[in-house]
């Protein structure tokens, strides 16, 4: 008799087949939900890495966009013949009114402003004395191509920053480009030149004039009344040794920013009258010898200086021989403050004055 699997062996062999493959089938379906579902995690990944990619190149390509507007400005003839003939005021009528004009330079009046305050060049005009000669600027070797110096009426430039002996000049004209952020030590130690005077100054970005005037010891005129303070935060020895220059008129400085004023005015022996009506030393700490051997100064208002920040007045009015009348009704003064010989060479009668208007104020 032939051998062979009964019935219920034969069944139940089916039914453990049919499990298998049903557990298989579940594994499988599991295992490609499992797969879909981290395709579709990858895809969202890429997607939000792209989408966040392309928005920061976007973004990107807005800034550059952005940079190569301003960049292309300073080269575009119709914003030249704006800025050369115009005046300023006029200027923002002529964008403002003018779409055409606007859409042919692709700038709105509002970045018109912000383009005008910090790219435009500023314009100084320099009267050298009769038979001087020397250096009348200082430029740095990193910033010698952003400045322009003309002679007389001349077209051609000059690539010297001082007069050779016997040289016949009149008139010393210098551009300056907006690239320049500071004038530290732009005139110091000029010893040729009578006046200065600041023909166009509208840019907002100078942010350092220490040592600008150091020692011009010829300089008997400097006109500042357009000149933009508003980032200035250094004015430290700015007119030290200006020994010829008479009057000072810095009514229209705004100093809000200003840190460092020391040595500011010391040894302006000549300096008769110095406004300062403006003045915000708010952020002031160094007071130092600002307006030491100033003895040509009669009267100083200095009502409006807010000391509260002063660290240090040392020697602050030393030597101010000539001074009688002094307004200091607003200074006060800490216990911490130096005030190491401030009125050293003062006039009795002006240290007795100065006694009654402020108590705060104690002189040994």
């Amino acid at each position: 008799m032939k051998s062979g699997k009964r019935p219920n062996q034969a069944k139940s062999s089916n039914q453990t087949k049919s499990s298998n493959q049903t557990k298989n089938s579940k594994q499988t379906k599991n295992s490609n939900q499992t797969k879909n579902s981290n395709q579709t995690k990858n895809s969202k990944q890429t997607k939000n890495s792209n989408q966040t990619k392309n928005s920061k190149q976007t973004k990107n390509s807005k800034q550059t966009k952005s940079k190569n507007v301003f960049d292309n400005l300073k080269n575009n003839f119709v914003l030249k013949i704006i800025f050369y003939l115009t005046k300023e005021n006029k200027i923002l009528k002529i964008i403002n009114y003018n779409k055409a004009l606007q859409k042919r330079l692709n700038l709105s009046l509002n970045n018109y402003k912000e383009y005008y305050l910090n790219h435009s060049p500023i314009e100084i005009e320099l009267k050298p004395v009769k038979d001087k000669y020397g250096k009348f600027i200082t430029i740095s070797e990193e910033d010698k191509e952003y400045y322009h110096i003309y002679f007389d009426d001349s077209n051609e430039e000059i690539k010297r920053n001082s007069l050779k002996q016997n040289e016949k000049v009149k008139k010393i004209k210098i551009i300056i480009d907006y690239q320049v952020e500071s004038f530290k030590y732009l005139f110091a130690y000029t010893e040729c030149i009578n006046s200065i005077f600041f023909k166009t100054f509208t840019r907002n970005n100078i942010t350092n004039m220490s040592n600008m005037f150091y020692k011009c010891s010829t300089l008997t005129e400097s006109n500042l009344s357009n000149f933009i303070t508003v980032n200035v935060t250094d004015m430290s020895y700015m007119f030290t040794e200006c020994s010829s220059l008479k009057k000072l008129n810095l009514s229209r400085f705004d100093t809000h920013n200003v840190t460092n004023m020391k040595w500011m005015f010391q040894g302006c022996h000549s300096l008769t009258e110095l406004n300062l009506t403006s003045f915000n030393t708010n952020n002031v700490t160094d007071m130092s010898n600002m307006f030491a051997q100033c003895r040509g100064l009669i009267k100083l208002n200095l009502s409006k200086f807010n000391t509260n920040n002063v660290t240090t007045m040392k020697y602050m009015f030393t030597f101010c021989f000539g001074l009688s009348e002094l307004n200091l009704s607003n200074f006060k003064i800490k216990k911490e403050t130096d005030v190491e010989g401030m009125f050293l060479g003062c006039s009795d009668q002006l240290i007795n004055k100065i006694k009654k208007q402020n108590k705060n104020i104690k002189i040994e």
